[in-house]
C-alpha cells in the first residue's frame, strides 16, 4: 500500500490518542519507520501490523479500528489529499456511490502503481443500493463500512449499511446494502 495509508493511520491515532500511543503501536508492530513517504509503496503487511497493534494497544477490536479508519480516510485524508477528485464524484451520497466505480480510475492517474479495489452498484433505488466490493486484500470489509459512513457524513446524509455477502463467509466478494433517507439523495 502507499505510504499515505500508513500516514493516515498515524494521523488518526495521534489525533485521538497522542504521539506516545503511536510510538507504542509502532513498537508493538515491529515497525521502525520514522516517516512514511506518501507516494512510496510499502508491503501490505506493514499496514496490517499497524492495525493489529492499534487494536491491542487501544483495546479495540480490529474491525472497529478499520471502521474508524475508513471514516477518517474520507473525512480527513481524502479531503486533504485529493478533495477535488472526491467532490467531483457527485453532488449527493447516492450519486457518489453510483460513480464510485470511476473514482479509482481517476485516482490511478495520481498514483500509477495503485492496485485499487473495484466497486459496482446493483439494485439501485431511490433510497438504497447494493455496493459490490472486490479486492485482492483480505480483511478490509470493516474499512469499507467506515468509508461509507464517512461519505454519509461528508454529504450530511444519514446512512445505514448492512453486509449482505462477505468474503469472510466464503463469497467471492463483499456486497453492502446501503440505505439513506429520500430527502438526502
Amino acid at each position: 500500500m502507499y505510504g499515505m495509508v500508513n500516514k493516515a493511520i498515524e494521523e488518526m491515532v495521534v489525533m485521538h490518542h497522542g504521539q506516545e500511543t503511536w510510538e507504542r503501536i509502532k513498537a508493538k508492530a515491529g515497525i521502525d519507520v520514522d516517516v512514511f513517504m506518501s507516494n512510496e509503496g510499502y508491503p501490505d503487511e506493514v499496514t496490517y501490523a499497524l492495525v493489529h497493534a492499534s487494536s491491542e494497544i487501544l483495546g479495540t477490536p480490529v474491525d472497529a479500528i478499520l471502521q474508524a479508519f475508513g471514516e477518517h480516510w474520507v473525512l480527513h485524508t481524502a479531503q486533504e489529499g485529493y478533495g477535488g477528485l472526491l467532490r467531483a464524484g457527485g453532488k449527493s451520497l447516492s450519486e457518489f456511490l453510483i460513480n464510485l466505480p470511476n473514482f479509482h480510475t481517476r485516482v490511478t492517474m495520481i498514483f500509477p502503481n495503485l492496485q485499487p479495489p473495484s466497486f459496482s452498484c446493483s439494485d439501485v433505488g431511490p433510497t438504497s443500493l447494493n455496493l459490490h466490493y472486490k479486492t485482492r486484500r483480505p480483511g478490509m470489509t470493516a474499512f469499507v463500512v467506515g468509508l461509507i459512513h464517512g461519505l454519509g457524513k461528508m454529504y450530511a446524509t444519514p446512512v445505514a449499511v448492512r453486509i449482505e455477502t462477505s468474503r469472510a463467509q466464503g463469497a467471492d466478494h463483499d456486497v453492502f446494502h446501503i440505505n439513506w433517507s429520500e430527502s438526502h439523495r
